[in-house]
């Protein structure tokens, strides 16, 4: 399963103190040195961290695939068509949340969402949205000709290990299941860890895991280098 890291928080760091480090860029090759199969950066509207400085400078240097997470805005589409990502991963942005807080309703926005796909894909960049593990959120993607999803799996992370965990992980694995038979290519991630990550490693239907915060974590007490490395080796 491949790993792909994301450096938004090492941009908090930096932006906490209006400082010029820690560098993103940096950060992303020595991720990627270490085993790192991609590299995740979700540029925010108030471009809390990752700016599009950042953007441009990881996508010269890196060597492995840049995603882009944004919200479907016209001003994040400007971005996307001039750094050119990889993948730009579709997820639902609040000004007032620390973090994404659960996936995109498609449902509701499957027309705009369609029409705002295609724009973006005949520029070479692959779509992914981020899409909760609902089964009928995950056939409206695949109505408007999403080929890629990640699963959010932040229902299953914040939960203790018990009854509660064990249904939310099997939601994951349904949602991952039915995605496969659509055709969708299935990843995953946000709230990820160390400790919790194992059971979504073994659904076989999901190809990649995007980690951030936990790693982050991590880096701060044994370096990225390592950090990375341990979560490459819990994915094999």
């Amino acid at each position: 399963m491949r790993l792909s890291v994301n450096i938004d928080h090492f941009a908090t760091l930096r932006e906490a103190r209006r400082a010029a480090e820690p560098e993103p860029a940096l950060v992303a090759l020595l991720a990627e040195q270490a085993g790192a199969s991609g590299i995740t950066a979700h540029m925010r509207s108030d471009r809390r961290h990752i700016k599009e400085r950042d953007l441009r400078i990881i996508r010269e240097t890196i060597k492995t695939k840049l995603t882009l997470e944004m919200a479907a805005t016209e001003d994040m589409k400007k971005v996307a068509l001039e750094i050119k990502p990889d993948t730009v991963c579709l997820v639902p942005e609040r000004p007032e949340e620390l973090t994404t807080t659960g996936g995109l309703d498609v449902i509701a926005q499957r027309k705009p969402m369609a029409a705002y796909l295609k724009e973006i894909e005949k520029e070479k960049i692959r779509v992914s949205i981020f899409v909760d593990p609902n089964l009928k959120q995950i056939e409206a993607c695949g109505a408007i000709g999403v080929r890629l999803i990640e699963i959010h799996t932040g229902i299953y992370a914040d939960l203790k290990p018990g009854k509660a965990q064990d249904k939310a992980l099997s939601d994951v694995v349904k949602a991952a299941e039915f995605g496969h038979t659509l055709g969708i290519e299935v990843t995953a991630g946000h709230g990820l860890d160390y400790h919790n990550v194992r059971p979504i490693v073994a659904i076989p239907q999901i190809t990649e895991l995007s980690i951030g915060f936990s790693i982050v974590a991590r880096s701060a007490l044994v370096g990225i280098s390592q950090a990375v490395r341990e979560m490459v080796e819990l994915l094999k």
